[in-house]
């Protein structure tokens, strides 16, 4: 009897773990089913998505790069065309410049007077006043400005004196005792007033001529 109940308990548990394991694979079908059906409704698979992310385009690169390089280009091109402008125009400025210079005399050019032959073509103090000219080292072209020179200041007479100013003889010393340096008689000796002249001159203007340019200027000398 004990022996048949146990071959019945036998039975029934085998029964039971063949439904048990029944479930299980029933299970497993219905879950496998579900899965093929999410699937079909959902077409976008992992792969295609993946293709779609390849597919989207990326971003173009930035030319800003470019753009700034343009830009100091066309201000370099600039930059070079105004310092060329500039250029050009004081070339123009210094041309004109030289060409009104070539038209003009500079102010301290000495004048031009026609050249006496000799001494002789004077008289009097004058004549005096040559020789004393080139044996101080001038040449007879600065004898025709010096004659000019004194002609305005004395007339060439050596006891002129300027009432207002005091200024004595043929060169108009100021003070005529300036002349006793040459020689006591400066008073009255045309020769010791025209040496005196002349080394006035060459300290102060180098040349009667150059003398004669500033009386003309200024109004004295």
């Amino acid at each position: 009897m004990i022996r048949l109940w146990h071959r019945v308990g036998i039975v029934r548990a085998g029964s039971a773990l063949g439904v048990l394991i029944l479930a299980l694979v029933a299970g497993l079908v219905i879950a496998n089913r579900q899965t093929q059906h999410e699937a079909s409704a959902n077409p976008v698979h992992a792969a295609d998505a993946a293709a779609l992310k390849d597919s989207t385009p990326s971003p173009a690169p930035s030319s800003a790069p470019a753009d700034a390089q343009s830009k100091a280009q066309d201000a370099a091109s600039a930059a070079a065309a105004q310092a060329k402008a500039a250029e050009d125009e004081a070339r123009r400025k210094a041309e004109e410049e030289a060409s009104r210079n070539k038209t003009r005399a500079p102010s301290n050019s000495p004048p031009k007077y026609p050249v006496p032959s000799s001494c002789n073509v004077y008289s009097g103090n004058k004549k005096i006043g040559c020789a004393v000219l080139q044996g101080v080292g001038f040449g007879l072209d600065q004898m025709p400005c010096l004659e000019k020179l004194w002609d305005k200041e004395s007339h060439w007479n050596a006891s002129a004196q300027n009432k207002s100013s005091g200024a004595y003889g043929i060169p108009q010393a100021l003070p005529g005792s300036k002349m006793a340096s040459v020689g006591a008689d400066w008073k009255t000796n045309p020769e010791t007033q025209i040496r005196w002249g002349l080394g006035y001159i060459k300290g102060r203007y180098k040349t009667p001529c150059a003398a004669w340019q500033h009386s003309q200027n200024t109004g004295w000398y």
